[in-house]
């Protein structure tokens, strides 16, 4: 099977998309399987379009590649198309009509999250998969975490690549003003890494500029909570990596969040509630704790959802070919790559 991944593996940190690409492309590799980058070849087997943008850095294959490779070199290529972004995420306003306009000549959706399903993001004729995101558990483990003694404050973290205002700062910001009361300030301590937006100055936040890999997962072990209160989050990494490495965590009940980690933690709404619930995750910290002993989002567990997928799909080809309306309606392909 040779697999193309449409995005441009980085080192170091790169947020959640890169670490997705990096582990499935070397699951694959191990299973034996040939992985490309690109659409120079003719024989590909399944296209994996994980962005449909063509002005994104990071994307190597863009919807618009994928419809002239259709037309021009291989029209039996399987087309997956992964789902992970929404403009509900970062309060933008085209994202959602580009991905239902590429989703177009997909044969495959795969959401990240279920409530993705829910927006207008997909053609809803098409088959479609849920799979949630899995964490390096190689790197993001229980190994360095330690039980909170009670007797120290108990120490806060979040991590967040993307710096925007919808990645939770209203809720950052309210720890940063509450850490001015002697209450909070003797209880506990609040770690931010990562980028935040350009105006943004912590006052008792502690931020670390984006560390990744092994250096991450020991700043995030050596803490006691994980919190997370993105906004309409489509997926994510950063919980996932919060509660491998053992840490119970205090999410917002919003987008995907509630999905991955309930059970795990507490949930609550906004900044009216957060502290509320934070009480309750302390007075319970040792349930929690020891829930996280069977936290699984693993990458591994993640990568065979993947695998079995790509190969359910192969042996469905024929079928999945004949059901195809692209060069029936050629029109439409043509306006599908002028608005992508």
């Amino acid at each position: 099977m040779k697999v193309a991944i449409g995005y441009k593996i980085q080192n170091g940190p790169w947020g959640g998309g890169n670490a997705f690409a990096k582990s499935l492309s070397e699951f694959l590799k191990k299973k034996g399987n040939d992985v490309v980058y690109n659409l120079k070849d003719n024989d590909i087997d399944i296209i994996l379009l994980t962005d449909p943008r063509g002005n994104s850095p990071q994307i190597s294959i863009d919807a618009g590649k994928i419809i002239r490779y259709l037309i021009f070199k291989n029209n039996k290529a399987l087309i997956v198309h992964r789902i992970n972004e929404c403009d509900e995420r970062k309060g933008t306003k085209r994202m959602n009509s580009l991905l239902k306009n590429a989703n177009f000549f997909s044969d495959h959706t795969v959401f990240i999250a279920s409530w993705l399903k829910h927006l207008n993001l997909w053609n809803r004729n098409n088959h479609y998969s849920v799979i949630l995101n899995g964490g390096d558990k190689k790197i993001f483990n229980k190994k360095k975490n330690k039980r909170w003694d009670k007797r120290t404050r108990i120490k806060l973290i979040t991590h967040h690549w993307g710096g925007n205002e919808l990645k939770g700062m209203d809720v950052y910001k309210k720890f940063d003003k509450v850490l001015d009361e002697p209450y909070w300030k003797n209880k506990i301590d609040f770690t931010y890494v990562g980028n935040i937006p350009g105006n943004q100055i912590f006052k008792n936040i502690k931020h670390i500029k984006p560390i990744s890999g092994q250096k991450l997962s020991d700043v995030i072990s050596s803490h006691n909570i994980y919190i997370t209160a993105s906004i309409n989050e489509p997926g994510g990494m950063h919980h996932i990596e919060g509660g491998l490495c053992g840490l119970p965590i205090l999410y917002r009940d919003s987008g995907s969040l509630t999905e991955y980690c309930k059970g795990y933690g507490v949930p609550f709404k906004n900044v009216n509630d957060v502290l509320f619930s934070l009480e309750k995750l302390i007075t319970n910290y040792d349930y929690y704790y020891a829930r996280t002993l069977n936290y699984n989002r693993t990458s591994d567990f993640m990568c065979k959802e993947y695998y079995k997928l790509f190969n359910d799909l192969l042996k469905s080809k024929n079928k999945i070919l004949q059901k195809r309306d692209f060069y029936s309606n050629p029109w439409r392909l043509l306006r599908t790559q002028i608005l992508i």
